[in-house]
């Protein structure tokens, strides 16, 4: 086991279809790799695949309080894909899934943290989306990739999901 884990928090968007990879490049690089999913994110993520791959349970639900913790904790966090619901919510400091409750305590504990926003530019227009990656930014977070260049209503790539940006970002000093 490494004494770097990673947790990949995938919103829902074609490229959580593809998580294995970032999982995959992720191991390569020395991380411990935890699966935490937005309840959207569960039409796209391969659960059986990704548990095989990490060996942990992919978690998208908060555990009843006197459950004891399955993941291993979190030494950094990549957001990805990062959707416009996750942005705006994180940004305002919303915890009502998993995902926004971890990404959230994050900021407050200091981690590491990348995000690659994923959304169509209609979406990624809304003002409030530039605010929230601006507010990110200045609270120590990673942004890879610029919002103001994603692709059209149902156009996007995901095969070619930028994962090992995210990772660079995220290990960066």
């Amino acid at each position: 086991m490494s004494d770097r884990v990673l947790y990949l928090v995938c919103c829902g968007a074609p490229p959580a279809g593809y998580a294995v990879q970032a999982v995959d490049l992720a191991r390569a690089r020395g991380w411990d790799v935890c699966v935490i999913g937005t309840t959207a994110a569960t039409k796209w993520l391969d659960v059986p695949a990704l548990t095989e791959a990490t060996g942990h349970p992919v978690r998208t639900d908060y555990k009843a309080p006197d459950e004891p913790d399955v993941l291993p904790p979190p030494t950094g966090i990549l957001v990805a894909p990062a959707t416009v619901n996750t942005i705006n919510k994180w940004g305002a400091g919303i915890c009502d899934t998993l995902a926004l409750g971890l990404i959230v305590e994050a900021i407050g504990l200091g981690l590491p943290i990348a995000v690659i926003p994923h959304s169509n530019r209609y979406h990624a227009a809304h003002p409030m989306v530039e605010v929230n990656l601006n507010r990110l930014q200045e609270w120590g977070v990673r942004v890879v990739g610029d919002i103001r260049t994603l692709h059209e209503p149902s156009q996007g790539n995901p095969e070619a999901f930028p994962w090992a940006s995210g990772l660079d970002a995220l290990e960066r000093p």
